[in-house]
């Protein structure tokens, strides 16, 4: 019997457990001591020999693939099983009626998440916001969260059809006694019985009477631990008691395994501390060699460096002036030409309007033009002056205020209204 598969084996047939996962669990939890285990088992088995009132887990309870396929899934537990295996634990799998294959995913993630969102806006909307607050996330999302917060998971599967329903939520649920002990000392949890997630937990933690809570925590990988679970309508002050003795007895568990991560976190940091010595210390030397080289070569980098940069600045300088005199080249041709176009100043006459023209400057410039000349025609005299550095701009005219801009500038002087005389500034665009 020294032989590990022989002892599993042999512990299957003495007590005549199916799942191989767990008959390895209790074994393990035990040493592997084969007639401790049976004995164990056994014992509390035997209807006639009951065992004391359990402490914290009464089932453990193996979660389909669907489920955990549908979410993240644990890795391992914070706890050790081997506390609730000792104690002689009921185990079955959550065996899911007419529902297809067990291997099929029930409900996507972002499914379960959209249910459980629906689920607590139903709850709120029917019960107010004063309840529990439960999570709007999946049920194996929901319980990681519980692992890694050290707390147990409260959760609550909502028959809206059960004639209790409506008082044990308003009573109970959402008293002023349950709610905000629920919410300090434990991650809720909560599904309705008419949607995926719902049915198929309620089926998981065989609920057989509503209203149904029950605190469960993560387990070992595909596992989760029922500690407790309600059910039928309870009062506020009954449910309290049942959380406040559950808690009670979980806590040096919750407690062992909070400062197991705490005591790992630290041995990491002081790796981490450690490994960081180490290499600041290797490094050092290196450093050293490393830097002399380096500054050696910073000083050759420098002088090839400066040397580029002079000669790129005198390059982008001449660039520079070369643009400067082509760009003023250009200007001056465009001013020409604008002037050119615009022909012999006529001699005043009843066909010829007088134009003012006032700069931001505050500088003052005046023509006369035929009335039959176009707004373009005041815009290439003033582009013509060169008294602009600006190359946006509009001509307007106040009393009323009128902007001739783009739209008007194929009109005559006298079709916009600007003949005999107009004044007009220039307004630069911002």
């Amino acid at each position: 019997m020294g032989d590990v598969a022989d002892k599993l084996a042999y512990f299957q047939a003495i007590t005549g457990l199916e799942d191989p996962e767990l008959c390895t669990e209790i074994l393990a939890a035990h040493n592997w001591d084969l007639e401790l285990a049976i004995s164990t088992f056994t014992s509390s088995s035997n209807p006639n020999n009951p065992p004391p009132p359990p402490a914290l887990a009464w089932k453990l309870i193996t979660l389909p693939v669907s489920v955990i396929s549908a979410s993240l899934g644990l890795v391992s537990a914070a706890i050790g099983l081997g506390l609730w295996a000792a104690g002689g634990v009921l185990s079955y799998s959550l065996g899911l009626v007419g529902l297809g294959s067990p291997s099929a995913p029930l409900v996507s993630v972002t499914a379960a998440a959209s249910e459980a969102m629906d689920f607590v806006a139903a709850f709120e909307r029917d019960y107010g916001s004063g309840g529990p607050n439960f999570v709007g996330e999946g049920f194996m999302d929901a319980l990681q969260r519980s692992r890694n917060s050290f707390k147990l998971l409260f959760v609550y599967l909502h028959s809206p059809d059960h004639p209790d329903t409506p008082s044990f939520c308003q009573r109970t649920l959402c008293s002023e006694t349950i709610a905000p002990f629920v919410n300090e000392n434990f991650v809720c949890w909560g599904g309705s019985i008419r949607a995926s997630e719902g049915f198929k937990m309620s089926n998981s933690l065989k609920a057989s009477r509503f209203p149904f809570c029950a605190l469960v925590m993560a387990a070992t990988n595909q596992r989760i631990a029922l500690l407790q679970q309600v059910e039928g309508p309870k009062s506020s002050e009954e449910l309290l008691v049942t959380l406040q003795r559950v808690l009670e007895e979980s806590s040096p568990v919750l407690a062992a395994a909070r400062l197991d991560a705490e005591e790992r976190r630290n041995n990491m940091r002081l790796r981490e501390e450690q490994d960081a010595a180490y290499r600041a210390a290797l490094e050092a030397d290196q450093a050293r060699e490393r830097q002399r080289r380096e500054e050696e070569e910073h000083l050759a980098w420098e002088a090839a460096e400066a040397e580029r940069k002079h000669k790129e600045e005198e390059a982008a300088r001449e660039r520079a002036a070369q643009e400067a005199a082509e760009k003023q080249a250009a200007l001056a041709k465009i001013r020409q030409e604008k002037a050119q176009s615009l022909g012999e100043e006529p001699e005043k006459g009843p066909n010829v309007t007088q134009v003012l023209v006032r700069f931001p400057t505050g500088e003052r410039k005046e023509r006369r033009f035929y009335s039959t000349a176009t707004i373009q025609s005041l815009y290439d005299y003033v582009d013509s002056l060169g008294c602009l550095e600006a190359e946006s701009y509009s001509l307007v005219s106040n009393f009323p205020r009128t902007v001739y801009g783009q739209e008007k500038l194929t009109l005559s002087l006298k079709e916009a209204g600007l003949h005999p005389q107009a004044s007009l500034f220039v307004e630069l665009s911002s």
